[in-house]
């Protein structure tokens, strides 16, 4: 066999097993992420400085497989500006619903999501340029660190829907549908049902026998004078505009202002106020027709029907004053005419 041909075999032989050694890695490092995403609750790997190395940099591009970063700070939690902690449950939503419908594809496979800390990764940090958070970076099979492709700021708005949008966008691999944990667990359910249903059985017991609260003329009168303050002092206007109950005082920041003179606005305080006065003048019109009958002395019912009368002028009078205050308009009595 001539030189030549023994160098070429020898090359060939070479390169073959280059690339079986290097398939065994890749193999190797397919199966070492897989356990770890097994052995997670949420299916995200924790990524450091030396397995970021170990799956990234010492792998010969193309990878056989894309890995997801969520950057992470535990210091920063506590902002709530940032939404770190709303946003990593969101990704480990994402993540556990790719598993769940990828789990006999072969993408399965071929994305991986991964979280970095930064107290534990500040080099990787570095090395990515990641200097903000929220930050979500893509390292495909052929991306190092500063070629990654990082999802933009503005999409972290609709959270996990477009998360899945951007790793199918960028991937070519599919999500599937996103699959949120319930409200309520089924063991939760299953408690709250039996109460509610013990509940139920004690109620209509009670309510049969009609020693319920419904039964309670107390609870009807409490509820209707509640409903008459609620409607008299505006309380429907301040939640539908998100009236503050009162401000601060621009010339002296340390005093408050309870009522605002101007009719093109209304605080919290001074509907209150304006409706506690109606609802005074409510119950003592109330009192006299329904309750001050029931005396037996007349000489009672003249002086608290007096006394109510009083009162109830002089909450009328105030009323008509802090609108005269707050307006300018003014209120006149006027005889008539055939008065005159």
């Amino acid at each position: 066999m001539a030189p030549s041909h023994k160098l070429a075999l020898w090359m060939l032989i070479n390169l073959i097993i280059a690339v079986t050694v290097s398939s065994e890695l890749n193999d190797e490092r397919v199966s070492e992420l897989l356990s770890q995403q097994s052995r997670s609750k949420s299916g995200i790997i924790r990524l450091n400085d030396q397995t970021l190395n170990r799956y990234l940099t010492s792998v010969k591009t193309p990878r056989p497989y894309s890995i997801l970063i969520f950057f992470d700070a535990a210091q920063l939690h506590d902002k709530s500006e940032l939404r770190l902690t709303d946003l990593r449950n969101e990704f480990s939503i994402v993540a556990s619903s790719f598993i769940t419908n990828n789990h006999n594809s072969s993408s399965h496979s071929k994305l991986f999501f991964c979280d970095i800390e930064f107290k534990e990764s500040q080099l990787s940090f570095s090395q990515f340029g990641v200097n903000a958070l929220p930050h979500i970076r893509l390292v495909g099979p052929n991306h190092g660190f500063k070629d990654s492709e990082a999802m933009d700021q503005g999409d972290f708005s609709r959270l996990a829907e477009s998360m899945a949008e951007f790793v199918e966008a960028k991937t070519k691999l599919s999500v599937g549908p996103i699959h949120r944990p319930p409200i309520l667990s089924t063991n939760r359910l299953i408690l709250i049902v039996l109460g509610i249903l013990i509940w139920l059985s004690f109620f209509v017991k009670k309510l049969l026998a009609g020693q319920t609260l419904l039964h309670d003329p107390k609870v009807w009168l409490a509820g209707s004078v509640f409903v008459y303050f609620f409607s008299v002092s505006g309380a429907m206007h301040n939640i539908i505009r998100k009236m503050p109950m009162f401000l601060v005082d621009r010339n002296d920041p340390s005093k408050l202002v309870f009522f605002y003179q101007g009719s093109g606005m209304q605080l919290g305080a001074e509907g209150f106020a304006v409706g506690f006065l109606y609802t005074v003048v409510g119950l003592l019109l109330a009192f006299m027709t329904h309750g001050l009958v029931k005396f037996r002395s007349v000489t009672l019912q003249r002086v608290i029907m007096i006394f109510a009368l009083l009162v109830s002028f002089l909450a009328v009078k105030q009323v008509v004053y802090l609108d005269n205050w707050k307006t300018g308009y003014g209120i006149h009595g006027f005889w008539p005419s055939s008065w005159n």
